[in-house]
């Protein structure tokens, strides 16, 4: 079953068709490139690994940091802030991480470089924004943007005082930079 919002026009918009929208909930890994918070869908990752060395590849593309050896597996890593050009630091924060995509998503083992990882969080589709997500008028790879409220606030308590987080359409993004891998 597929996850609905009704549009201000009163039409049925898809959240999305991923395994975690089913009964109008999502499932998102939470995670933090310089200082803002983004989120990607849970069943498009396999892991979260520490970040070991990575070898750099001559001649990649600026975001492709390199490749790893995952348990036998080599594996290419992006450099998810490079890639959206994030300059901005993570003010000290450096518990770097790596997810590793769900081959569904990638094709191919890939790996992106986030500054941290937070937390796998659900959210109801009254806490997504869909009217931001990306569309054929724009480049943005959003899916939406989801309202956090702060602990013990219900979303519509929270409204006037919420985290926002960038729900990325991680699979979009991948796809644009297949012939780059």
């Amino acid at each position: 079953m597929e996850a609905l919002q009704t549009d201000t026009q009163g039409r049925n918009e898809e959240i999305g068709t991923g395994k975690s929208r089913a009964h109008g909930i999502i499932q998102v890994v939470e995670f933090i490139l310089g200082r803002e918070k983004f989120a990607v869908e849970l069943f498009d990752t396999k892991e979260v690994i520490t970040t070991p060395d990575i070898t750099p590849i001559p001649d990649a593309a600026p975001f492709i940091s390199g490749i790893i050896d995952l348990r036998g597996i080599i594996t290419t890593i992006v450099d998810l802030k490079m890639m959206m050009r994030i300059t901005d630091d993570n003010e000290g924060k450096q518990h770097s991480r790596i997810i590793i995509l769900d081959k569904n998503v990638s094709g191919r083992p890939i790996g992106i470089l986030v500054d941290d990882v937070l937390s796998v969080v659900t959210y109801s589709q009254s806490d997504i924004d869909i009217h931001n997500k990306s569309d054929a008028s724009n480049q943005r790879d959003l899916l939406g943007v989801i309202r956090k409220a702060h602990k013990g606030e219900s979303a519509e308590q929270g409204k006037n005082a919420c985290d926002l987080i960038l729900w990325l359409d991680i699979a979009g993004m991948m796809n644009k930079i297949k012939d780059q891998l």
